[in-house]
């Protein structure tokens, strides 16, 4: 018995080569029940629009799907629809898992029943654990399926991660890519520092989840010296609540960020100031004026304007919008119309 599960070698090419990976939302009918139309439907779109993954049962689909008896269900509905997709690229299925290590390893076993190819390890909830314990807890769940690791940001239920407790987690060999959302410089060059000078730096695949950062991320490359020469690796993909609106142009972005990469043009420029109309856009969805209470209505606010939901509700009856948020998404959504995919998606529904 291997003492890890195994990557598909044509997922794992996908992932360090880099993708979009949206963060999938919860498609609900008024009365809060799984709207499974609307639900394959947002899944259709991410394809369309040119997505190498999605992310399910992640914090953009509610933690609350675990308490609703959704996670398995919802997952399920996820990996059917991309499999009687057949859109002809490998498609990175990446399932949230989180809780105590039980917990942990029930879903990673659900994940991997249903055939996602990674899950992404929240670490939330676990801020009196120590180094040791959350190292033992991601392996026993990388024995399972391959493990997507994940620095989530302090302000919203993760914890402050160590360069140390990095260095350690790279040199897991079921650790197959890293999310880093903690929405810091220096913690973010924490992680980028230890994979480079892991063993297995080749191997891991890094992933931005700073929303607030997101097209620097992707054209920055990262130069340590390591045992006397230079190592230098990028974040080349996003896996990321913001891209589950306006899909499309995120994955327009990443091939302009990726070809300014390799040839060196002089429109970086042209993209780090696109890059401060993203992070603009990103405060009204994701309620940075509230500490990000109204991010998921957010994300679900923009979804029914391109009426691919039919509401913002919440499983949460009392999660909505926050006061002056709707104003805030009018202003971007006038301020920076080359951001949105609307064109594209009523495009797709005409085709329906």
């Amino acid at each position: 018995m291997p003492t890890t599960a195994v990557l598909n070698p044509m997922i794992h090419q996908a992932l360090l080569q880099g993708v979009v990976i949206p963060a999938h939302p919860l498609a609900l009918t008024a009365d809060r029940t799984l709207d499974l139309e609307r639900q394959r439907g947002l899944t259709r779109y991410y394809l369309a629009a040119g997505a190498g993954g999605v992310a399910v049962g992640v914090h953009t689909t509610q933690f609350a799907i675990r308490r609703a008896g959704l996670y398995e269900p919802v997952l399920r509905l996820a990996a059917e629809t991309i499999r009687t997709a057949a859109v002809g690229r490998p498609i990175i299925k990446v399932a949230g898992i989180c809780g105590l290590t039980e917990q942990a390893v029930a879903e990673a076993g659900i994940a991997a029943t249903l055939g996602y190819d990674l899950g992404l390890v929240s670490l939330g909830g676990l801020s009196t654990w120590t180094d040791e314990a959350l190292i033992a807890h991601i392996a026993r769940i990388a024995a399972i399926i391959p493990v997507f690791g994940f620095y989530l940001q302090p302000t919203v239920g993760g914890r402050p991660l160590s360069y140390a407790f990095w260095r350690r987690c790279a040199e897991l060999p079921g650790v197959m890519a890293i999310k880093i959302a903690p929405f810091n410089r220096y913690q973010t060059l924490d992680v980028v520092r230890a994979v480079c000078e892991s063993s297995r730096r080749d191997d891991i695949a890094l992933y931005s989840g700073n929303d607030d950062n997101i097209v620097a991320d992707l054209l920055t490359s990262y130069r340590f010296q390591v045992d006397g020469r230079w190592i230098e690796k990028a974040i080349v993909g996003g896996l990321l609540g913001h891209w589950a609106v306006w899909t499309e142009r995120a994955v327009a972005l990443l091939e302009d960020i990726r070809r300014a990469r390799c040839e060196e043009r002089l429109s970086v420029r042209a993209l780090l100031t696109l890059g401060a109309s993203i992070t603009d856009a990103n405060a009204a969805f994701f309620d940075v004026a509230h500490a990000f209470r109204g991010s998921i209505a957010g994300i679900h606010e923009v979804l029914r304007r391109q009426g691919l939901l039919a509401g913002r509700w919440c499983l949460d009856p009392d999660e909505d919008l926050s006061p002056g948020q709707m104003a805030e998404i009018d202003r971007v959504y006038r301020a920076y119309p080359m951001l949105n995919d609307d064109v594209f998606v009523e495009r797709l529904r005409t085709l329906a």
